[in-house]
């Protein structure tokens, strides 16, 4: 049996109660908990080969039960056990409040609710500030606004991509759709990208989405050694100052350079700080939404954000 397989057999064994022990209580903590770990390990075979040590075994606060830990490979196994070690618990959480009565509940529940509405505002005051004056699709004055965290390289960005065009065609009035830069340190030419398209929108905001919209549509095509020329070519015909825009988007030792680069370490840090943790992220009206969804996980939330329920 594979490690990985011992250990969700373990966990699994977690969500179980009343392993009989047949133990007779001992005298020492030692004899007791060593005791205690051979009869786990004959009735959970697959324990023996995997070391468990057992820590203290402390009265619970409940009469008649004691409780402790074992661990294996470093993740720690709680459970119950009688004080004369005839019956043993694994237990798959810590202990819940249950003592409260239903007006009690219904005052928590609504607690809790008004909890979440003033997470959500706070959310949504701090994505509008942080994309304010960035370009963007769609309605200005939208009541629904999208932002994505996403990296130019990520093939679930590029599919993303798709589903933002269909969104914005469904929903041409009351969608706004703003990018945030999350680069990924694996995907090496994706940071190149997102400073050359930064330093286009300096210039043109419509030249930051002709770069956008190629660098999906030419993901494999793109290394970390032609993304600067490919971008070039893709801006000809464009509103951008090419000569401008190249010390902006290749030269390291430019100003113009080093303060796209910090824009984008501040766009990656807001979204680690607000949840973010790969790509593609999206926030709809404060709302979070993971990875590369379909049209159909995010009309329930543009339809909730436009009626303000």
């Amino acid at each position: 049996m594979k490690l990985k397989s011992r250990s969700m057999a373990i966990a699994g064994c977690a969500g179980l109660v009343a392993a009989a022990l047949s133990v007779q209580p001992a005298q020492a903590q030692g004899d007791r908990s060593a005791k205690i770990l051979g009869n786990l390990k004959l009735n959970m075979p697959q324990l023996a080969e995997m070391n468990p040590t057992m820590g203290d075994i402390e009265p619970s606060g409940i009469e008649g039960l004691d409780q402790g830990t074992f661990l294996v490979k470093g993740r720690p196994y709680s459970f119950l056990v009688t004080s004369d070690d005839k019956k043993f618990w694994l237990l798959q959480g810590d202990a819940m409040d249950v003592s409260r009565g239903e007006e009690e509940i219904k005052v928590e529940l609504a607690k809790r609710e008004e909890e979440k509405k003033k997470e959500a505002a706070e959310r949504v005051t701090k994505l509008a500030s942080s994309v304010e004056g960035r370009p963007f699709r769609g309605n200005a004055d939208a009541p629904v606004t999208i932002v994505e965290f996403s990296d130019f390289q990520c093939p679930y960005c590029a599919r993303g991509a798709g589903t933002v065009e269909q969104i914005l065609q469904k929903y041409p009035n009351d969608v706004k759709f703003v990018f945030q830069h999350f680069p990924l340190n694996f995907h090496p030419w994706a940071k190149p990208a997102a400073i050359a398209a930064n330093c286009a929108a300096e210039q043109d905001h419509d030249a930051f989405w002709t770069l956008h919209d190629a660098y999906f549509a030419h993901q494999k095509e793109l290394k970390p050694d032609n993304v600067v020329a490919k971008s070039k070519e893709y801006l000809k015909g464009s509103k951008v100052d090419l000569a401008k825009w190249e010390t902006c988007a290749s030269d390291t030792s430019s100003a113009e350079y080093q303060a796209e680069v910090s824009k984008i370490d501040a766009d990656q840090a807001f979204g680690q700080a607000m949840g973010v943790s790969g790509t593609p992220g999206f926030f709809v009206n404060g709302e979070f939404l993971n990875g590369a969804q379909p049209i159909t996980a995010f009309v329930p939330l543009i339809e909730k954000a436009k009626t303000g329920s």
